[in-house]
């Protein structure tokens, strides 16, 4: 299944003139740890499934869905069975400023069964299946729906953690609006700022919140804190910077946010699972 691997980083190829790919899977085979810019999607149809996202081990059922983030290293088991792995390119998702609030549900890995939310499993089995269908239907349209139907799916897993947000905070839909707009703002000031040093003080005072107040509800709100919040944004303009060859390491740290490479290094491999050095020369070594 994975034709071009280099290092850990894998080359997804696309069909031509396509932006999603999709493989109906039977191989008995174990796919060795690996990574690509790509969001990954995957629904056994016959038997369980084994995949391993960073440290964790994910075993799922027939049905159940498994969201695996951009920029995730993982890998697979050798497992009979058979199952649906759908790939897409996240430029066209992270491009648009209007679809950041569901970006946030792909900041780690997320694993659908009727356990965690019956509703939701019943409508990613739907949307996969029907992902699927369209798959094989080659026209000017096709890969449209196809981003059409993740988009509904990351609606409703939104959705559903802001449901979540509501029972952990005891509020109603009056104060969870309030919460969001208010934390709309807090995130936009975040990225234009997390390249300085970022103070609770500030943060609570954009909010217009008490410290203790802002630190408890964004945690609430977001599934992390204000802290892990800004080092996963810092992250995401450091793994860019590591991009580029002729920015030295610790520029990038500094470009990023981070006041040391001690930090730099520590938290970089929390969220990416390698260490920066790591993560530039598997890059390097997938480029012609």
């Amino acid at each position: 299944m994975i034709k071009h691997l280099s290092g850990d980083y894998e080359t997804v190829e696309y069909d031509s003139k396509r932006s999603v790919m999709l493989y109906d899977n039977v191989q008995t085979e174990a796919y060795p740890t690996h990574w690509h810019k790509e969001i990954e999607i995957i629904m056994p149809l016959k038997n369980y499934y084994t995949v391993v996202v960073g440290e964790t081990d994910f075993t799922f059922n027939e049905n159940e869905v498994l969201i695996i983030p951009p920029g995730e290293l993982h890998g697979m088991p050798a497992i009979p069975g058979r199952r649906l792995i759908f790939q897409c390119d996240n430029a066209i998702l992270g491009d648009l400023p209007a679809l950041e609030p569901l970006m946030r549900s792909l900041n780690a890995p997320l694993l659908i069964t009727p356990e965690y939310n019956k509703e939701l499993q019943v409508l990613a089995k739907k949307i996969m299946l029907d992902i699927f269908e369209l798959y094989s239907v080659k026209n000017e349209l096709s890969d449209i729906k196809i981003y059409s139907l993740l988009l509904q799916l990351l609606i409703a897993v939104r959705e559903y953690h802001l449901e979540q947000s509501k029972n952990s905070l005891d509020c109603d839909d009056g104060k969870i609006d309030e919460y969001t707009e208010k934390f709309s703002v807090v995130m936009k000031y975040i990225d234009a700022n997390y390249m300085y040093d970022i103070s609770l003080d500030q943060l609570a005072n954009v909010a217009g919140y008490s410290k203790y107040h802002f630190s408890r509800i964004f945690k609430q709100y977001n599934s992390m804190s204000y802290l892990q919040y800004i080092n996963a944004r810092r992250t995401r303009a450091a793994e860019n910077l590591l991009l580029d060859p002729n920015i030295p390491i610790t520029e990038v740290a500094m470009r990023s946010g981070f006041k040391s490479l001690t930090t730099f290094n520590r938290i970089f491999k929390e969220i990416k699972h390698c260490t920066p050095t790591d993560f530039k020369k598997l890059y390097s070594m997938s480029m012609p």
